[in-house]
């Protein structure tokens, strides 16, 4: 016979008041139910004060916690290392180096690393962050999947009820909001973008296009850059908005550059991403146009630019460091004493320019 809510709290009660302490995982082992389904009704108890929450455990109110699994080799109630829990949204492409700096960074601090893939699903993301809570993480690293540049009210909450010490990774949240106060290391795409359009400027390029797809993260402060760099070098769009508008779909954007190089309106370009600066090339290469002679091309990532038939100048976000960085804070958030708090930190690296063929020729020119 199914239990009701009331019954499955009333069983967590007792077998929590039984023992003092247990993990969320045995308390789910024994009642026969889910982890995530356990952790509600622990977070529903813990509300009304009956309960006591911490690491993945939890225990009577007058009860220590449960002690965070041992690290293998270790014996129980030895020193053991903080557990880092990392969700992010994939194993490859860009994350594949920030994962990189991350374990690079708690590996030097003896610290133990758990990763999830979310795979872009905002769903995975709280399962992935529920199982890592449950095994007991002492903080966590997340580059969650908005759908807008800043959290929702609902993901807002979402991240300020985790429990424990929390940095974001690559993502912002509106200032003024309560997101906005949890660490962050971020990559200051803004100046990325403001970078590539000096440079082209400087090579001469006063039709300076930008290519970069709406609906990812990055593309709002790499549009927000191209901006700005254009009004600081007093120059403007070749494409008006309403031309933009007619051509919403991505796709036909870029189809449609050879045409504007031919024109003569466009003479230069920055393209957000790699992959679709790469088939920009082409496009321009099947039309007869030369790259940088016709127009010069800046990708924004990095990740497979230099692999081009024309090897493609580059914005380079600092991926490896910004994993690195990340550990720093958590690390050092967790080192606090009870009671103390150093105020937020917001950290900002700037990416690289690694200038190629694809500009190359024409500054030489």
């Amino acid at each position: 016979m199914r239990q009701s809510v009331e019954e499955r709290q009333e069983r967590i009660l007792l077998l929590v008041k039984e023992r003092g302490s247990l993990r969320v995982a045995q308390l789910a082992d024994e009642l026969g139910i889910s982890a995530v389904t356990t952790r509600r009704h622990v977070e529903a108890l813990a509300e009304q004060g009956l309960l006591r929450r911490a690491h993945g455990s939890v225990a009577w109110p007058d009860a220590p916690a449960a002690d965070p699994a041992p690290l293998p080799g270790q014996q129980r109630g030895a020193a053991s290392s903080a557990v880092l829990g990392l969700v992010v949204p994939a194993a490859y492409y860009y994350y594949a180096e920030v994962i990189r700096g991350v374990k690079a960074a708690a590996n030097a601090a003896g610290a133990r690393l758990v990763l999830g893939i979310s795979d872009y699903r905002p769903e995975e993301d709280a399962a992935q962050i529920a199982s890592m809570l449950d095994t007991g993480v002492h903080g966590l690293l997340l580059t969650p999947n908005w759908a807008a540049d800043t959290p929702t009210a609902e993901e807002e909450g979402r991240i300020l009820g985790l429990g424990v010490p929390t940095v974001l990774l690559e993502r912002r949240a509106a200032s003024g909001s309560a997101a906005a106060e949890l660490d962050r290391v971020c990559t200051d795409h803004v100046h990325g973008a403001c970078a590539a359009v000096r440079h082209l400027a400087g090579l001469g390029r006063r039709r300076i296009a930008l290519l970069a797809r709406e609906n990812t993260p990055t593309a709002g402060y790499v549009a927000t850059g191209y901006r700005t760099g254009l009004a600081a070098l007093g120059l403007t769009a070749p494409m008006t908005a309403a031309e933009t508008a007619a051509a919403a779909d991505f796709e036909a954007r870029l189809r449609r550059i050879p045409d504007l190089v031919a024109d003569g309106r466009v003479d230069a370009a920055l393209v957000h991403t790699d992959t679709d600066a790469l088939v920009l090339l082409q496009h321009l290469q099947a039309r007869g146009l030369r790259v940088p002679e016709d127009i010069a091309l800046v990708a924004y990532d990095d990740e497979m630019a230099a692999l081009a038939d024309v090897p493609l100048t580059a914005v380079a976000p600092p991926k490896q460091a910004l994993g690195e960085a990340a550990v720093g804070l958590l690390l050092s958030r967790l080192a606090e004493q009870p009671g103390t708090a150093s105020p937020r930190r917001h950290l900002d690296l700037l990416p690289q320019l690694h200038v190629r063929a694809s500009t190359r020729v024409a500054a030489e020119g």
